[in-house]
């Protein structure tokens, strides 16, 4: 007969007769096929009530540990090769190391933004309208492409800010860039060759090569990436930035935006991903017309993103299919769910409905024009003036600084950390080292501001004084 010392628990007492009986399971003190005590002759033998014994037998039960046989009672499981608890060491390390993003007093090269500049009352004010109104919409589960409004409300827009005619069905909704990236190497396929633009985004590279996917790299010249270039690798997908380049910030003008279509054309299976991830921040004119707006073809994947536009922590990104690749998705990967929420998707849709994101694009396009102009003023009149150049390409969130030094980019790099100052040079984003430009280094100032800026640049004048 089975019998417990239950002065000492702490948990309920069915737990407790639960784990004490699976313990002697495990240990090998009750043999497989061993019959246990009835409920009623285990519950007296331990002054317990037998509904608190069948608990447990029911909870062992659904574990695997013991079975039943109608009329006949209940049995120990054969739980052969299960590695007994007891015998096997504790030496486990949970000292789990999470990557912590280093602290600096100032990071030229962050792309985070101000608290003060998200439209918080407004947005909260619609969150709550969508709570309050839209309780069935929330609950059900939205489509593959995300919710209707929320697609209406971006063709709408795509419409009336880059002259783009989008049916809402060809967008595709997803959280965050990366994710979508995923998708399109599902939907083109992963044989395929997909290449990007040297210098460019290293984090692309790594998310291809994350997939297993052969990943190439273009050359540029002062317009942006070239036809020939994209022939000499011969790539099948070229995922290119022709608005606001990063890092360089070269925006790629109408004659070389055809001259990679006709690349696209000359050959089946062959596509595009244009990455318009700022294109609301241009500083001068009009926005440049999309690639996507002059492809006749059906050869352009657009892509674009509101964690620049509104925050980094929205991660709600979309891409734009071609028809005949839109009609592919929905055929071979329409099981897949959305990753974005209902209650933000439905925020997001009015938000753009009503207004106010094309109020918040333009409050925000004059704010870092005013913004970009006072930190290059701050620049030219500061003491490192006459040791750097600047560069003012249409880059949107960025500009280039070219300092006048012999020394290499990392012992830069190296020594400006030492002093809490993070500052990344564009050599740092080839991808082959003898294709790079040095003294380049790259100013994002999203999140900086020019009246604090100064102490930081009579550090750097006196790190290339001192070199």
């Amino acid at each position: 007969m089975l019998t417990y010392n239950f002065e000492d628990r702490d948990c309920p007492i069915y737990e407790y007769v639960y784990k004490c009986v699976k313990n002697d399971i495990l240990s090998g003190r009750l043999k497989p096929g061993e019959k246990l005590p009835s409920k009623r002759s285990f519950a007296n033998n331990n002054g317990i009530s037998t509904i608190t014994i069948q608990n447990a037998y029911d909870q062992l039960i659904s574990e695997g540990y013991v079975y039943t046989l109608p009329k006949k009672g209940y049995y120990v499981s054969n739980i052969e090769g299960m590695a007994n608890p007891a015998q096997t060491p504790l030496d486990v390390d949970y000292d789990i190391e999470i990557p912590q993003k280093k602290q600096y007093k100032i990071d030229f090269s962050g792309n985070e933004f101000s608290a003060e500049n998200f439209p918080f009352s407004v947005w909260t004010k619609i969150s709550r309208e969508v709570m309050t109104e839209k309780k069935e919409e929330l609950m059900n589960v939205a489509p593959v492409c995300g919710v209707n409004e929320l697609r209406e409300a971006i063709a709408r827009h795509l419409r009336s800010f880059r002259g783009m005619m989008v049916d809402p069905n060809q967008i595709i909704i997803g959280a965050g860039t990366e994710y979508l990236y995923g998708l399109i190497t599902e939907l083109l396929g992963n044989d395929k060759i997909y290449t990007i633009e040297n210098p460019g985004y290293k984090k692309l590279a790594m998310i291809y090569r994350q997939r297993e996917i052969t990943c190439k790299y273009a050359a540029m010249d002062e317009q942006g990436v070239t036809g020939a270039s994209l022939e000499n690798v011969k790539t099948d997908v070229a995922h290119i930035c022709p608005n606001h380049h990063f890092p360089t910030g070269i925006t790629m003008p109408a004659s070389r935006r055809y001259e990679i279509l006709s690349w696209a054309n000359a050959r089946e299976g062959r596509y595009v991903i244009e990455d318009d991830y700022d294109s609301e921040f241009r500083t001068e004119g009009k926005p440049i017309p999309t690639l996507f707006s002059i492809d006749g073809c059906e050869k352009v994947i657009y892509m674009n993103t509101f964690s620049k536009s509104l925050s980094p922590t929205i991660r709600i990104s979309y891409m734009v299919l071609p028809v005949k690749l839109v009609r592919r998705f929905y055929q071979n990967m329409s099981f897949y769910s959305c990753t974005v929420s209902n209650f933000e998707q439905y925020t997001l849709a009015e938000f753009i409905m009503r207004g106010y994101f094309e109020k918040h694009i333009n409050r925000m396009r004059l704010y870092y024009i005013r913004k970009r102009k006072r930190i290059i003023e701050t620049i030219k009149q500061s003491i490192l003036s006459d040791k750097c150049e600047i560069i003012e390409n249409d880059s949107g969130l960025h500009f280039l600084v070219k300092l006048k030094t012999d020394f290499p980019d990392s012992k830069i790099e190296n020594e400006l950390e030492k002093r809490k100052i993070r500052i990344r040079a564009l050599s740092d984003y080839y991808f082959e080292k003898n294709e790079e430009r040095e003294h380049f280094f790259i100013i994002n100032y999203s999140n900086i501001e020019a009246e604090e800026i100064g102490p930081f640049l009579e550090t750097i004048e006196k790190v290339l004084s001192e070199n």
